[in-house]
């Protein structure tokens, strides 16, 4: 799963005491069974409960909308990076959109489906970050030529999870897709980077004992995507987004490398950076040391700079109490920085079925922003 949810627990708890409950009663009651059909028909209805329990479960988190997600079958329409068309002459223009749409190559890749770019490895040059591989979506009008000169939006998941969760969970390309169709094939460049280096570490985006996430995603992923993509360079085109544990990473990007992400969209966020609770998240990556976690938390770096050029969303479930508290406490910081920001509560919990609306229902903002639309 991309976070484990913070409201619903105890009915989650109970959904997997009855998984248990069900395998641990299998085996005295085939014992007990006088006839060998006897023992079948317990082990079978075993088994029926276990499925049943799967499917609610998948239902709670949303994680498996199709039996292809289920069994990890490649996205459509993916192609290997060596596959991607290099240099081409671009087309410029803030907003993109009216000046494509006066260059006929923008007719012909409207309707055109985006690409998927998996697994892909992108090096910890600078940090030293030892990251899981990438997944790139590539629109339309990347494959166009001439191609404009597209914005770029990184993408982070939730821990535990993995990128591919966006293209499964998150829908991902259904959703670019979508976007980009009605918009002559323009959609941003998208990155899903891996910021915790394996499904179940957590070095809480800092550079500390715990590994340079920081310096990865503000160093090392955009020089990456400027050396291999032909994408707009400019700050002003980039934006950073992420669920659970990665929407507070969003956050912290924004606060603490602002002229790298001047645009963040936090999703299901924690009030900052987390390992449980603040005493264990200082112990384990400052050792102790709380006026350095203070240099780099977003709250506290919001009391004490200013970010007059930075505009950023949240978004929350309203089922999730502990991430509505969360997401309130830093909404209510973030205006007095200077940061221009919104802040949404939607139908939902903590799960995909909130973050992947979410991402659709503000392609809109989030595209004026990038500068790709009026």
């Amino acid at each position: 799963m991309a976070a484990v949810p913070r409201s619903g627990a105890a009915g989650d708890l109970r959904v997997f005491a009855c998984g248990v409950c069900a395998v641990v009663s299998v085996k005295p009651r085939m014992a007990a069974a006088a006839s060998l059909a006897a023992k079948a028909l317990s082990g079978t209805a075993a088994v029926a409960v276990l499925l049943a329990l799967s499917v609610q479960t998948n239902v709670f988190f949303a994680q498996y909308p199709t039996i292809g997600d289920l069994l990890y079958l490649p996205p459509t329409h993916e192609v290997a990076l060596s596959d991607v068309p290099g240099l081409t002459t671009v087309v410029t223009g803030v907003p993109l959109e009216p000046v494509w749409r006066r260059i006929p190559a923008a007719v012909t890749v409207g309707a055109s489906p985006g690409r998927v770019v998996a697994d892909v490895p992108i090096p910890g040059v600078r940090s030293g970050f030892s990251a899981r591989s990438a997944q790139l979506y590539l629109p339309p009008a990347y494959f166009a030529s001439p191609r404009p000169l597209l914005p770029v939006l990184i993408l982070l998941p939730g821990q535990p999870g993995s990128p591919s969760d966006w293209f499964r969970g998150g829908r991902l390309t259904a959703t670019l897709d979508a976007f980009a169709s009605a918009h002559a094939g323009l959609a941003p460049v998208v990155v899903v980077a891996d910021e915790n280096g394996g499904s179940f570490d957590n070095p809480v985006c800092l550079d500390s004992r715990l590994g340079n996430a920081a310096t990865y995603l503000a160093v090392d992923v955009p020089d990456w995507v400027r050396t291999h993509l032909q994408v707009d360079p400019a700050p002003t085109s980039w934006a950073i987004a992420g669920i659970s544990s990665g929407g507070t990473c969003a956050l912290q990007m924004a606060t603490n490398y602002p002229q790298v992400y001047p645009t963040f969209f936090d999703m299901s966020g924690d009030a900052e950076p987390t390992l449980g609770d603040r005493a264990q998240t200082v112990d384990a990556a400052f050792g102790g040391d709380t006026a350095a976690f203070a240099r780099v938390n977003p709250v506290d770096l919001m009391r004490v700079r200013s970010y007059p050029e930075t505009s950023g969303l949240f978004v929350t479930g309203v089922d999730d109490t502990d991430g509505i508290a969360a997401q309130r406490s830093v909404c209510s910081a973030a205006p007095a920085a200077g940061m221009r920001t919104r802040c949404v509560e939607v139908s939902g919990g903590h799960d995909w079925s909130v973050w992947s609306a979410a991402l659709s229902d503000e392609m809109g903002w989030l595209a004026k922003r990038l500068g790709l639309i009026p």
